[in-house]
């Protein structure tokens, strides 16, 4: 397995990205200045994109495993890498998602915990209805991980 940050044609990556966001335009506001990076284990597995919001914080901003991959620890594998690289010069990581059980339970067990909502993040900033595990989605469920190793 290997993880490579990936800085010229992100665009390429659509496809994987678009399974966790699914408008193009909203990961638009986020591939050109975050990090994206690509879990590879033979062939491309997963994707993750990660973006500073400030000098203390950062952003999880999307991660997507293609569907016949998930579940085999490919997931759990960038988001232990991106702690160590990230935990070294930010106190804190954020992630966003909508109120999905799978979903929050896969986060809480990467370690991050609860911290915040948005209210109607989805149905405000989305053209259309987004459904996951049957569940309409509306707000953000931010949750956050607080690093340890900082500075």
């Amino acid at each position: 397995m290997k993880i490579e940050k990936i800085t010229e044609n992100k665009k390429q990556f659509l496809d994987l990205l678009l399974l966790a966001d699914e408008q193009e335009d909203m990961i638009d506001k986020y591939l050109a200045t975050g990090n994206l990076f690509a879990l590879y284990d033979d062939d491309l597995k997963s994707v993750c994109v990660v973006a500073p919001i400030d000098s203390e914080t950062c952003e999880l901003k999307n991660i997507a495993t293609y569907r016949e991959y998930q579940g085999k620890g490919y997931g759990k594998a960038l988001i232990k890498f991106i702690f160590e690289l990230y935990g070294k010069d930010y106190k804190t990581m954020l992630v966003g998602t909508g109120e999905t059980p799978t979903i929050l339970s896969f986060y809480e067990s990467c370690g991050f915990e609860k911290s915040h909502r948005v209210k109607n993040f989805f149905t405000d900033n989305y053209d259309h209805l987004i459904f996951e595990e049957g569940i309409q989605l509306v707000d953000m469920i931010y949750l956050k991980k607080t690093f340890s190793t900082h500075r």
